[in-house]
């Protein structure tokens, strides 16, 4: 059976161009500083559970945020594979067991030697706040 076309008006593309707001194109991250038990402020970046972006290897903190804006630590952990979207799977994971709603990303150390030594520190530092692991977890 053959087709024929009824109409001869053009084809309308049926997604609707965007409409510019006027924000800019790229928002900056808030930001948090946790404090390790050495004293020492680490500045990490806040996104919601959701709408935490892919990861690369970097320390993280997993927060739960009340109404009132206040925080509270959950976990301290590390994403530490190459794949970005492997590491936002395994914190997304966790955070939905813990209860999280915030995670906090710090991207400032370079190698995974840093990295370990900036999670121990957060995790001795908030030792009180943490949510009680199961045994081999790991780090």
């Amino acid at each position: 059976m053959a087709a024929r076309i009824v109409s001869s008006a053009p084809l309308r593309a049926a997604i609707p161009a965007p409409i510019p707001l006027g924000l800019p194109e790229e928002v900056p991250a808030r930001q948090q500083a946790w404090r390790g038990a050495s004293g020492k402020a680490y500045a990490h970046c806040v996104y919601s559970l959701i709408g935490c972006p892919p990861l690369p290897a970097a320390s993280y903190v997993l927060v739960w945020r009340d109404g009132h804006g206040r925080r509270t630590a959950l976990r301290v952990g590390l994403g530490e594979s190459n794949a970005p979207t492997l590491n936002l799977a395994q914190v997304r994971r966790r955070g939905a067991q813990l209860g999280a709603n915030e995670v906090h990303v710090h991207f400032q150390a370079a190698s995974k030697a840093e990295r370990r030594l900036v999670a121990c520190d957060l995790r001795a530092g908030l030792f009180g706040t943490l949510s009680a692991e199961p045994s081999g977890t790991g780090v």
